[in-house]
């Protein structure tokens, strides 16, 4: 079938050989079907497939999205039967049973709904995407599960956890065997792939226990399973990750692996901290699948895009990467060492922790406590005849004097640095104790960067906005008159927030001959603000400012993540 839908587009000029020759190899690393796989990459928007799939077989199309869908008709069709073709059931009428699907020219999965529902099948055509998400908003509600998870707990499997610190292990290990409770900890993980969260939050209060979710980079609250089962579920974690449940007074870190459908393998990264009362455990979802490698669709203008592309190409130098925690540091980093991953180059990285394996780029995990830190693999990465160096992180004087060093004799290095803008990086290597004219010399550019959320695309639309408003944010009296701005009202598919996905901000400093001259002179960070500014640069205010312009993200996330110039 991939194989027809593909041969039929490439006959309508609808694709070209190489976009499906692309999302075939995708389709092969994270699974789904090859229409999914091409609407996910880009190559054709979802509404171009479905009328190109009815007109193809002659079936009426559908969209979910903005219809009510009877649960019981829904329920006609098992879950495990939906989730295996990827078909909802969608009305009933008589003896016939409208079922939307994804591959309408599937004859075995007409065959096997007939059979199990019993109805006359009549297919229409929806997306892989609507489909999936009406599937996930039909069938399992995570409230309902908790509940039923919970009722499966009898008092006397309820009494294991007392709330002196000393807890018998053997009782421990016997309560996370629990069925319940390995049900409830598979349920936390499994609803934050679902919902798209990057991090899970498990933490116990005196008198509650709770669990958020990140998703798009603001916290939420999913739910509060009872207190007494807070030390079961910390110790089911740190059993998956392999991680010592008689410690509880020390931090400790682990990762976990999950094999789900599909052949898909998502890993957590497990860090676990003693607190006033208890454990709580934090999660960072790492999906190898949606790591977006490709630049030109991480969100940086044409001109900020170019330099910074020049700025890698070049054959030595440093590139320092900043922004706090959870600003996509890493994904530009990646992105960059993709675009330079070449036979002809020897790639090593310093990372702590390794985030995702990247095929021919040498990857080495830090150990601090052997002795294995950023200045000593930096160090021994100068022995192993190497032409890129990326750093995780430079965080002290030796390890940013070994990384100026290594770049001023001919390697390209690639690290990052806690600041708030691309300017006061400066200042910031130079308290660290390195010369100004080093910092010159060695530097090509410094990026500073920051998520915002995007607006839902599905509930997006136009509001007005005060033109003085607008102005006192940095946008021009001009700019303000024409400005068009959006929000999302909230709807089902984003969880009634009015965001969907993140789009990054770009504050793009090139080290030009006039910056390097104020650097030389000691010049303060406003300073070189003001000349990189002169040179081109849009500061990170000025990047929100063009995405809320273009209808991509809100004023208030742009407030939210930016300061004013």
């Amino acid at each position: 079938m991939a194989e027809r839908i593909g041969e039929l587009l490439l006959r309508e000029k609808l694709i070209t050989p190489e976009q499906l020759k692309e999302a075939i190899e995708e389709q092969k690393r994270s699974g789904g079907r090859l229409g999914y796989n091409l609407t996910k990459l880009g190559y054709i928007s979802e509404t171009d497939l479905i009328t190109f799939l009815s007109k193809q077989y002659g079936i009426p199309t559908i969209d979910l999205a903005n219809r009510e869908i009877d649960p019981e008709v829904v329920k006609l069709i098992p879950e495990d039967v939906a989730q295996k073709y990827q078909v909802l059931a969608v009305e009933r009428t008589g003896s016939t049973l409208v079922v939307a699907m994804a591959d309408p020219s599937n004859i075995f999965a007409i065959d096997d709904v007939k059979f199990i529902t019993g109805y006359n099948v009549e297919p229409v055509v929806a997306s892989e995407a609507a489909i999936k998400s009406a599937i996930e908003k039909y069938y399992a509600s995570p409230e309902m599960e908790l509940e039923e998870v919970l009722t499966e707990f009898e008092e006397e499997e309820m009494e294991v956890i007392q709330e002196e610190e000393e807890v018998d292990i053997t009782d421990l290990k016997k309560a996370v065997e629990d069925a319940p409770v390995v049900k409830l900890v598979n349920l936390i993980l499994t609803e934050a792939i679902k919902k798209g969260a990057s991090d899970i939050h498990i933490e116990p209060y005196e008198k509650a226990f709770r669990v958020r979710y990140r998703i798009d980079g603001v916290l939420q609250e999913i739910m509060r399973p009872p207190l007494k089962l807070k030390n079961a579920i910390v110790s089911r974690i740190k059993i998956m990750s392999q991680l010592d449940i008689a410690e509880r007074r020390l931090p400790q870190d682990g990762r976990i692996k999950l094999k789900l459908a599909r052949n898909k393998e998502m890993d957590f990264r497990v860090s676990v901290l003693p607190t006033l009362f208890g454990e709580k455990v934090c999660l960072r979802l790492l999906d190898k699948s949606n790591l977006q490698l490709d630049m030109t669709k991480l969100g940086f203008e044409e001109k900020a895009l170019k330099d910074f592309m020049d700025a890698i190409h070049k054959p030595w130098g440093i590139v320092l990467v900043t922004g706090p925690t959870g600003s996509g540091k890493t994904t530009t980093l990646y992105s960059a060492l993709s675009e330079l991953n070449k036979v002809t180059e020897n790639i090593s990285t310093a990372e702590d922790p390794v985030e995702f394996n990247l095929m021919g780029i040498n990857q080495v995990q830090m150990h601090e406590e052997i002795g294995l830190n950023f200045a000593a693999a930096l160090r021994s990465f100068l022995r192993q005849d190497p032409d890129i160096i990326m750093v995780g992180e430079i965080r002290d004087y030796e390890t940013a004097e070994i990384a100026i060093k290594a770049a001023l004799t001919g390697h390209l290095v690639l690290s990052t640095l806690h600041t708030n803008d691309a300017p006061s990086t400066v200042n910031r290597l130079l308290n660290m104790g390195i010369e100004p004219f080093l910092v010159a010399s060695a530097c090509n550019l410094i990026l500073a960067q920051r998520l915002a959320r995007r607006i839902c695309p599905d509930c997006r639309e136009k509001i007005s906005i005060p033109e003085k408003a607008l102005i006192d944010l940095g946008v021009s009296p001009e700019e303000a008159k024409k400005m068009e701005c959006y929000k999302g009202k909230g709807c089902a598919k984003c969880g009634g927030t009015g965001y969907k996905g993140r789009v990054a901000l770009y504050e793009v400093m090139p080290f030009t001959e006039a910056i390097k001259e104020l650097v030389l002179n000691g010049a303060s960070a406003s300073e070189i603000k003001r000349q990189a500014i002169k040179d081109g640069m849009k500061t990170l205010r000025m990047s929100g400012i063009t995405k809320v312009g273009e209808g991509i993200t809100t004023l208030e996330e742009v407030l939210r993540v930016t300061m004013a110039d």
